[in-house]
């Protein structure tokens, strides 16, 4: 993201997206929340990718350049913050109540925040936003040569179902060592970045239209109850609630 554009305010205002398009790499002197009310949002900063549907909203620290990119229609509101009350200091995916989802549609299409009901509405949104719990769905990036060549097969075809030692003969590393590029660079397990990608992409399969089966077979899961089971587990809702 070298190429990245200098925007020192972060706006609040909010936006339509069309299916595909996005927002190029850029970078703020402010904090910012990212919400796709409508849609699926992806965020890419240097080091992961986040994709935010809508019970999450997207956290980025002021300095992190990241760029977006539309899943499906999709509706954007941006909240820019000069102070820090989440006290978070990298990008994060936030669960979203019903209550913060009025509160970020209602408060980023006013036409004036100035007013008293303005900064009231505004002083809730802060707090409901700082009781909020991280629920992320990211991917972080490889940089290892063997361990990114097995990432990038799994991106390619998130249901190939092979195993670290088969996928390790192919990128020229042991199943012993993979494993533990997974733990330093990842911070996760094989098993957990597989079941991040796999929902990565599930999401924006299912911002695009496609049935819960046929999502759920395109992302490995080999039934669709396995597939409705996992998304529930990890996102708090069923797949179906995305259509």
């Amino acid at each position: 993201m070298s190429n990245s554009r200098h925007l020192p305010a972060a706006p609040t205002t909010s936006r339509d997206l069309a299916a595909a398009s996005g927002v190029t790499a850029h970078w703020h002197d402010e904090h910012q929340i990212v919400y796709a009310s409508r849609g699926v949002v992806a965020v890419h900063t240097e080091t992961s990718r986040w994709i935010a549907p809508a019970h999450r909203a997207l956290w980025i620290p002021s300095g992190a350049v990241h760029s977006h990119r539309a899943y499906g229609v999709t509706r954007l509101h941006f909240l820019g913050l000069t102070q820090n009350p989440l006290k978070l200091h990298e990008p994060t995916a936030l669960a979203v109540s019903p209550l913060l989802r009025e509160l970020l549609i209602t408060y980023t299409e006013l036409t004036d925040r100035e007013t008293p009901a303005g900064k009231r509405m505004r002083a809730v949104l802060l707090d409901q936003l700082a009781t909020a719990s991280e629920r992320p769905v990211r991917v972080p990036a490889a940089h290892d040569p063997r361990l990114a060549a097995v990432c990038a097969t799994l991106e390619t075809d998130p249901s190939d179902t092979r195993g670290l030692e088969a996928l390790g003969r192919e990128a020229g590393a042991s199943g012993r060592t993979l494993t533990r590029l997974f733990r330093d660079e990842m911070g996760m397990t094989f098993p957990q970045w597989r079941t991040q990608v796999r929902l990565y992409h599930a999401l924006r399969l299912l911002a695009e239209g496609q049935p819960v089966t046929a999502v759920a077979l395109q992302c490995g899961f080999a039934t669709a109850s396995a597939f409705i089971d996992v998304f529930r587990r990890s996102l708090g809702h069923t797949p179906g609630s995305y259509l």
